[in-house]
């Protein structure tokens, strides 16, 4: 491993204080019996300041016994006199690093080195202490290393320039469920293919803030950095911090945020639209039965589908319903025929961070969970993928919803509110619509009639519409001229109220002089209500009544608005006049 270096030593750390000294003048006997004393394999010579003069060793002794110049071994101890012993002495200071100690002791072929500061000797090195020293201290150091690294916020892991694990912090245990055995001494790649450290021992490249999970729910930002020493590559070092709680909270806080401008949105609208039953317009009778039928359901949980023609209203009666209902979340609307295919199922359940290519980092809520505890409204049901109508099946038999490229289901308490203008019983019959899909979704059906199923309630459109586009615009309401009430009642209107509301948008746009009359028709209506008056009805009470209802009008307008007035002008009593314009429901002069 890195850390095994004499280099980060001084000759302090790995010298011995285990030394002696012997006068020059005594004999090998005299020196061997010193060195079994200190039980070393060496005894110096003393010399004058406390700096030694020389040394004698084992190895000395033994080349004295193997010189066959002396008669016996017993001469060679006693007669011999360790001054006799020619020996080079090489000292080092204290303050030098383990390195130069080792290098001179090498070169020199020395087993000895004496230790000297401020001119005494105070210790030797030798080779077994270079030996013994090092490590111990790399033990020490790894100890304390490894007690700092258990102890950090941060997990940290250090590998060498294979990848080989060689430190494994006690936060990483914790962090990735993997033990220091299982750690130190594999390969990085074996456990963690994907890991960090790896592209930095690849690149030689630092990686800071790096975000991934590693496990469901579990975020980790990670930090990592090459190890160089002497511009050589030797490992490389990530510190790893459990962001979790962070991101989770994040992602809630984000999930309320949508939610929260999603309901200030839709707030917004429902003040501005003023969607409820009491503000549904219409007095004609399938109106009101239809409110009564929409109000009645409201109250309960059970799936409603919502039939008419484009332009009818379903969306209003939607919120109408949903508000009426008295649930907690928000109402939230999807348009299944302007989704493209590929983006239904993301849109529908939202998706994880990078579920795809092109995907929001931090994912997105889907609109099915955005609704819960509200209303989910799905309008033209009938244009939804086939594959879309298992799985939103799927959802509401179980209740609960998965993003794309996520494992983990989230419940949902969703009411389910569906409209369409196409026939679904056709669709089930050719296939095109799932059977068990249609009868979930039809727990209640509410047909809205055509405008022309309610050709009375017109005047009060329009009268609406105007004062809503005038007052938005800032211009002053005009005056409709009867005729032209009378041939907008009298149009078909297959594009339903939508149709209506952009009609008497043009028809304030195209007023001259601050009225309304036929020359401010669109010309596609124009043409159509010419159609309209060349077949004349000969039917005595409805010419009665038109003549009637535009005499009123005539009158009105020659009064200034004002009934008492109008009445003279007509010669009828003024409640006549009232009871007239109730009759045939002129909510312009109610």
């Amino acid at each position: 491993m890195f850390l095994n270096k004499i280099e980060y030593f001084t000759v302090k750390d790995i010298m011995s204080r285990e030394f002696d000294f012997i006068d020059e003048n005594a004999t090998i006997n005299e020196a061997i019996l010193a060195m079994s004393k200190i039980n070393a394999g060496d005894i110096f010579i003393k010399g004058e300041g406390g700096i030694p003069k020389g040394i004698v060793t084992l190895n000395d002794v033994v080349n004295i016994i193997r010189d066959d110049s002396c008669e016996n071994i017993k001469e060679k101890f006693l007669l011999k006199n360790i001054s006799d012993i020619p020996k080079d002495l090489i000292v080092i200071d204290m303050a030098e690093s383990a390195i130069k100690a080792r290098n001179i002791m090498k070169e020199r072929s020395i087993g000895r080195l004496p230790v000297i500061n401020e001119g005494k000797m105070v210790g030797v090195v030798r080779t077994i202490d270079i030996l013994n020293k090092v490590y111990s201290k790399i033990d020490e150091t790894k100890e304390a290393y490894e007690f700092v690294f258990d102890n950090l916020h941060e997990a940290v892991c250090v590998v060498d320039k294979e990848g080989i694990i060689s430190l494994w912090g006690g936060r990483a245990e914790k962090l990735y469920g993997v033990s220091k055995e299982e750690a130190v001494g594999k390969k990085l790649k074996e456990l963690f293919p994907k890991a960090l450290l790896l592209d930095v021992l690849k690149t030689g490249k630092a990686a800071e803030n790096a975000i991934h999970s590693p496990r469901e729910n579990t975020y980790i930002n990670i930090s990592a950095m090459p190890l160089i020493v002497k511009e050589k590559l030797i490992g490389a070092v990530s510190t790893d911090r459990d962001i979790s709680e962070v991101m989770n909270l994040s992602m809630e806080l984000e999930l309320t945020k949508e939610k929260l401008d999603y309901l200030q949105t839709e707030v917004s609208r429902m003040n501005e639209d003023k969607f409820s039953f009491g503000n549904i317009l219409g007095k004609s009778l399938i109106m009101k039965n239809t409110v009564d039928i929409a109000a009645q359901v409201a109250a309960t949980t059970s799936s409603v589908l919502i039939s008419g023609e484009s332009g009818t209203g379903k969306e209003v009666f939607a919120r109408a319903i949903h508000q009426a209902s008295g649930r907690s979340g928000p109402f939230v609307a999807i348009n299944c025929s302007a989704i493209p295919d590929n983006l239904f199922e993301s849109e529908m359940f939202g998706y994880e961070g990078g579920a795809f290519t092109g995907a929001l980092s931090k994912g997105k809520v889907g609109k099915v969970e955005l609704a819960n505890k509200g209303t989910i409204f799905l309008d033209e049901i009938g244009d939804m993928p086939l594959y879309m109508q298992a799985k939103l099946l799927r959802v509401l038999q179980e209740r609960q919803v998965s993003r794309v490229g996520g494992e983990k289901a989230v419940d949902v308490d969703i009411r389910v509110i569906s409209a369409t203008h196409r026939n679904l019983k056709d669709m089930v019959r050719t296939g095109a619509f799932r059977e068990d899909l249609y009868y979930r979704l039809n727990v209640v059906n509410l047909k809205l009639p055509s405008l022309n199923e309610r050709s009375e309630d017109i005047p009060m459109f329009v009268k609406y519409f105007m004062e809503d586009f005038c007052s938005e615009n800032h211009i002053n309401l005009p005056n409709i001229r009867p005729e032209v009430y009378q041939k907008l009642m009298g149009y078909e209107w297959p594009g339903n109220i939508r149709e209506l509301k952009n009609t008497v948008e043009h028809l304030v746009v195209f007023s001259k002089n601050g009225e309304v009359t036929m020359e401010s028709l669109p010309p596609h209506l124009l043409s159509r209500v010419k159609s309209i008056v060349k077949s004349e009805s000969y039917d005595l009470q409805e010419r009665v009544k038109s003549i009637e209802i535009e005499t009123i009008h005539k009158a009105m307008e020659l009064s200034g608005g004002n009934k008492l007035k109008a009445a003279k002008v007509l010669n009828i009593p003024r409640s006549t006049l009232y009871y007239k314009i109730k009759f045939y429901d002129l909510v312009e002069y109610m």
